[in-house]
């Protein structure tokens, strides 16, 4: 059954989804793409933009639409569709929920410890590759298009991708900010 299949899918993503929403986007992607079908990769361009543009985590609110998107693409409509939205967003968080309430106490007072702060040094190099995995994973043809397809597409992508590095690493200019100017760029030159 879809709902069975998603729950553990999703629960596996909440185990090993390290690093936040943005570091999952490649589990999830892994998944829903690559190993189960469930979504095309053009499906799920669209659910991580929803995603960034609507309030939440990223993670979280991609196992939303990846919930509802894929039992929708197996043949349910209406609630039972709300309710695959509802078991992917529920199976994500239930590994985070059970480890907060196990560790809350415990972790407060062993903080400043030698071993915890080696496990969080250890963390960080897997966190970060997972964020990079996530951006490659979004660079591909269908977000970037290709020099022998679209080279107008390419080439502007390219460089509003290269913008929003410098803005946002060099020049500071506020995310949010930059994500506007980068939408209205993107309307003004591609369409």
């Amino acid at each position: 059954m879809i709902y069975i299949q998603l729950f553990i899918t999703f629960l596996e993503i909440g185990i090993f989804g390290f690093g936040g929403g943005y570091a999952m986007v490649s589990l999830i992607q892994s998944q829903v793409v690559t190993h189960h079908h469930w979504m095309t990769m053009g499906e799920f361009t669209d659910v991580i933009a929803i995603s960034q543009m609507t309030p939440g985590p990223v993670g979280i609110n991609s196992a939303t639409y990846c919930g509802y998107t894929v039992v929708h693409n197996a043949g349910y409509n209406g609630i039972m569709a709300i309710l695959g939205s509802a078991t992917a967003t529920f199976a994500l968080i239930l590994p985070s929920l059970i480890l907060m309430i196990f560790i809350s106490k415990m972790f407060m007072k062993y903080i400043h410890t030698a071993t915890v702060q080696y496990i969080f040094m250890g963390l960080r190099p897997a966190i970060v590759g997972l964020l990079g995995a996530a951006a490659l994973l979004l660079m591909n043809a269908e977000n970037f298009s290709s020099p022998k397809i679209n080279p107008w597409q390419f080439y502007i992508s390219i460089f509003l991708f290269l913008a929003t590095f410098i803005g946002t690493k060099i020049l500071k200019i506020n995310p949010i900010r930059m994500m506007f100017y980068c939408a209205l760029a993107g309307l003004l030159l591609l369409y």
